[in-house]
């Protein structure tokens, strides 16, 4: 009896993982992204500062509030400075992680697909995939693309 009961729930958790991943749908090109933000910048975290926030569903979350230098602007009106909310972090010893996003410390560098917030702030359009960390050689981390790459695909997209 034990026996058939892991198996019904090794079956539930594949059936799971397979509705998830055939929900995802098709990767969405660096073109797309510049298109649908409301800015894109290269900028480098200049400071990390987590507080308490509630969402718009009632919700309490740790909310990092990000101090971005921006040394380019791709798309939408330069700026020398923008500011990030970027939804986890941690304060005291309660950590929120959310795994659509990456995290940010300061002095790490990437280019940032934004949207604009009500208050003055951005946040990244389509969450993880509007940072692109790069590394010291102009690099995306994890990935063969260049930031000359992702300048060229931008340029369609509008300043």
């Amino acid at each position: 009896m034990r026996h058939s009961f892991l198996s019904a729930s090794a079956f539930a958790a594949v059936a799971g993982c397979a509705s998830v991943l055939a929900s995802g749908g098709p990767p969405i090109s660096i073109q797309e992204r510049a298109h649908g933000a409301a800015k894109v910048v290269v900028a480098t975290a200049t400071t990390v500062t987590p507080v308490w926030r509630t969402n718009s569903y009632g919700d309490q979350l740790i909310v990092s509030l990000v101090g971005l230098q921006v040394e380019e602007t791709l798309k939408g009106q330069p700026a020398s400075f923008v500011s990030l909310d970027l939804e986890g972090g941690t304060i005291g010893d309660i950590t929120l992680h959310v795994s659509t996003l990456p995290s940010l410390k300061p002095g790490e560098r990437a280019v940032f697909f934004l949207d604009e917030t009500g208050h003055g702030s951005h946040v990244p359009h389509l969450k993880g995939l509007g940072i692109l960390k790069l590394e010291t050689n102009n690099q995306v981390r994890g990935s063969s693309l260049r930031l000359d790459d992702i300048r060229r695909m931008a340029q369609g997209a509008g300043k």
